[in-house]
């Protein structure tokens, strides 16, 4: 499968979340598509076995900018490729909408952007196959989320259509592109326009938790501009490892899942843990939206992750000395490695930088610096992605051998730190 490599983007494994409890309350409405009749009462078919699986991580499945601007080819091949997945879609869907162009795509689901033909209004739709596990497990997932959610900083779920082996998932479209592709494009950027994002992300991440939603794989590729206007909303997307929680239930989660470079250190070494989760992965992002740089990297998997388990990060180099101390005490209570010390969404909409909107920070332009080193770490994972692609082509990267290459990865690091965690 080819991979889109975005601005912060790499390959990555991922283990898929245990299925979440099961819920009643439907936000959406839901058309099954096996009869003729129409429901308006969502279906739910979640099944909880309790199974684990590790996978490659496909590319940010929603929503078009970053996949509009690298597509090739010429325009018939752009309308053969609309026709081809046309013909996939159920008639009943298709009646509905006009299917206009596909815009992602994964190993178990398509994305198309399409138009309502009745308003007109543009919405993409996810298309996927639940006939294969992986497909339905995090089809399930991400409906236990998005069926339930309201809220302006979340991606809307607007309908969805079941088939025995396909579901569609009408969602609302965002055009404006991804976070660091917008600062690129920008001209200036100042710790102001930072807390202002922040706080956009922090109020969606608020109400998750409020729920008992834990997003549990937070990064700027989730991370989207509603439409491409100075004014858009931020949305957080893609709630395919996501974990939802019935209230009164145990709050705490076991699963190893997320993407390396935002995991937090209890997932590392399987303590039983919170959604607090999320809290580092925002201190990850903060630290990105300030330099264009990331606190933990590393291409060696175990060195990376003895990094995040020490929690040792600098603010060496540029932009970092034209940033104010409020802004790096704001990362630093996120990016605590005990989880009892990290800020809470609450606590962190309260701490005084972004309460203030860094009104007393420096107002200094970090947008060269930030760019520069933006680009810069593309164009290595760029060199980084194709190396590795061409090593994978000699193998299948869906082999049984290199998924528990990733599971042994963990355990050794578990049996080797553990100790020095609990210290």
């Amino acid at each position: 499968m080819k991979r889109i490599v975005s601005i912060m983007g790499c390959w990555t494994s991922k283990v898929l979340p245990e299925t979440p409890a099961n819920f009643q309350l439907d936000l959406v409405k839901k058309v099954d598509l096996s009869l003729e009749k129409k429901f308006d009462q969502y279906k739910n078919f979640v099944t909880d076995n309790g199974k684990k699986l590790i996978k490659e991580d496909p590319p940010s499945l929603l929503y078009p900018n970053q996949y509009s601007q690298h597509q090739t080819g010429n325009a018939h091949v752009r309308r053969h490729k609309i026709a081809k997945y046309r013909a996939k879609f159920d008639p009943r869907v298709t009646a509905k909408y006009d299917i206009k162009a596909l815009i992602g795509r994964g190993s178990f689901s398509r994305v198309v952007r399409v138009e309502h033909k009745a308003s007109k209004q543009p919405y993409a739709i996810k298309m996927i196959e639940t006939k294969y596990r992986e497909g339905r497990e995090v089809c399930e997932s991400e409906l236990n989320v998005l069926r339930r959610v309201r809220h302006t900083n979340i991606i809307q779920l607007i309908e969805v259509f079941e088939s025995p082996e396909r579901v569609y998932m009408v969602m609302e479209l965002a055009t404006g592109g991804e976070l660091f592709d917008r600062i690129i494009a920008k001209g200036s950027f100042t710790e102001r326009d930072a807390t202002h994002v922040l706080q956009m992300v922090l109020e969606g991440v608020k109400y998750l938790h409020a729920l008992g939603i834990t997003h549990r794989d937070l990064k700027p590729e989730n991370l989207l501009y509603y439409h491409p206007g100075t004014d858009s909303k931020i949305m957080i997307t893609d709630f395919g490892l996501a974990s939802a929680r019935k209230k009164g239930d145990d709050c705490l989660m076991k699963t190893t899942c997320g993407t390396p470079e935002y995991i937090a250190p209890e997932i590392l070494v399987r303590k039983p843990y919170t959604n607090s989760v999320d809290l580092w992965a925002l201190g990850v992002i903060s630290y990105i939206l300030l330099s264009g740089t990331m606190p933990f990297e590393e291409d060696n998997r175990s060195r990376l992750y003895r990094q995040i388990l020490k929690g040792k990060y600098s603010y060496s180099g540029e932009p970092w000395p034209s940033v104010s101390n409020l802004a790096k005490d704001f990362i630093d209570r996120l990016l605590m490695v005990d989880p009892e010390d990290r800020m809470t969404a609450i606590q962190a909409l309260k701490h005084p930088w972004v309460v203030s909107m860094a009104a007393s920070s420096s107002m200094k332009n970090l947008h060269r610096s930030i760019s520069q080193n933006l680009l810069k770490r593309a164009s290595s994972r760029c060199q980084s992605t194709k190396s590795s692609q061409s090593i994978r082509s000699s193998r299948s990267t869906k082999s049984s051998k290199s998924r528990r290459v990733r599971e042994r990865e963990l355990r050794e690091l578990n049996l080797r730190y553990q100790q020095q965690y609990n210290g």
